[in-house]
C-alpha cells in the first residue's frame, strides 16, 4: 500500500512578520518547525506500513527550499521517501491554490489514500486536506481519531463529532486528516537520523507536476487578504467586592444601569 502523507512547515512563534506588499507570511529568518497535527499523519502512515508488514509512506510539503528540513524529520521517524514542491509559481498560494497544487502531485504519485493533519496551526483553516479530496474527486473524512482497518479498497475509521463519534467505511483512494487523539508520535532514532541526513529529496516545480501557472500560487489563488492588523488591547477589568453574592449581584446591576445610561 502506497501512503502519501502532506505535511506543512510553519513558524515555531508568535512573532509573525507579515509582508506588506503580498499580505503573506515571511519566513525568512524565522524557525520553522513541522505542523504539530501532521505529526500525528506522520505516524499513522509510518503504524499503517508496519501494520500491513509492507507498503511505502511518501510525504509531500510545498514550500521554499528550507522546506527540505521537514521533510528530512519525516524521513527520521519513519517515512521512506519525500518531495518537495518548491517553485515561484506555488509562492503566495491560498488554500484552494495549495490544495490544486497538492492534488496534482497525487495524482503523479497515485497513492492508496492521503493522510494530512486536520489543519495548519498557522492558518487554522482546515480546508487543505478537504480541498486535495475535491480536486482529485476522491472520498474524503475528517478529524479521524483511529484508522480500525485498511486494506486495499478500503478503510474504516472513526471520526470526532461534537457529539460523539462516527464510524465510517471510506472506499479508497481517499483523503483522510486525523487529529492528536489518533496516535502519540515516536522520536527518531539515531539510525533514522542518519538515514533522513542522507536522503534524497526529489523536488518538483510547477512543470514536474503539469500545472496552470494561471491555477497556482498566487495567480491561480481565488481568495486574497485586504488588509492585516493586530486587534487592540483590551482595558483592565473590574472588581466587584461584596460581602455575599447578593450584594454582588446588585452592584454589578447598577454598574450595568450606570454605563448604560452613560
Amino acid at each position: 500500500m502506497h501512503i502519501a502523507v502532506c505535511i506543512k512547515q510553519v513558524p515555531d512563534t508568535t512573532e509573525v512578520r507579515i509582508n506588506p506588499e503580498t499580505n503573506t507570511l515571511v519566513r525568512e529568518g524565522v524557525k520553522s518547525i513541522v505542523n504539530p497535527f501532521d505529526a500525528y499523519a506522520i505516524e499513522e502512515g509510518v503504524r499503517i506500513r508496519e501494520r500491513l508488514g509492507e507498503g511505502k509512506v511518501t510525504v509531500v510539503t510545498m514550500g521554499p527550499p528550507q522546506a527540505d528540513s521537514a521533510l528530512r524529520e519525516a524521513i527520521a521517524v519513519g517515512a521512506d521517501e519525500a518531495v518537495l514542491l518548491c517553485g515561484r509559481a506555488f509562492a503566495g498560494a491560498d488554500t484552494w491554490a495549495t490544495s490544486l497544487t497538492l492534488a496534482l502531485a497525487m495524482r503523479k504519485l497515485r497513492p492508496d489514500v492521503v493522510l494530512a493533519g486536520k489543519q495548519a496551526i498557522d492558518g487554522d483553516t482546515a480546508q487543505v486536506g478537504p480541498g486535495i479530496s475535491c480536486h482529485l474527486d476522491w472520498p474524503q473524512a475528517c478529524y479521524v481519531s483511529k484508522i480500525r482497518d485498511i486494506r486495499k479498497g478500503e478503510a474504516i475509521v472513526e471520526c470526532l463529532m461534537e457529539t460523539g463519534k462516527e464510524v465510517l467505511a471510506v472506499e479508497l483512494p481517499a483523503v483522510l486528516t486525523v487529529v492528536k487523539e489518533i496516535n502519540e508520535p515516536r522520536l527518531p532514532s539515531f539510525k533514522g537520523k542518519l538515514r533522513a541526513r542522507k536522503a534524497v529529496i526529489a523536488v518538483w516545480d510547477d512543470q514536474a507536476i503539469g500545472a496552470d501557472p494561471e491555477k497556482i500560487g498566487l495567480k491561480g489563488s481565488p481568495t486574497a487578504v485586504n488588509r492585516i492588523f493586530s486587534p487592540p488591547r483590551r482595558g483592565g477589568g473590574e472588581m466587584i467586592a461584596a460581602a455575599s453574592a447578593g450584594d454582588a449581584a446588585k452592584l454589578l446591576v447598577a454598574k450595568i444601569k450606570e454605563l448604560r445610561i452613560a
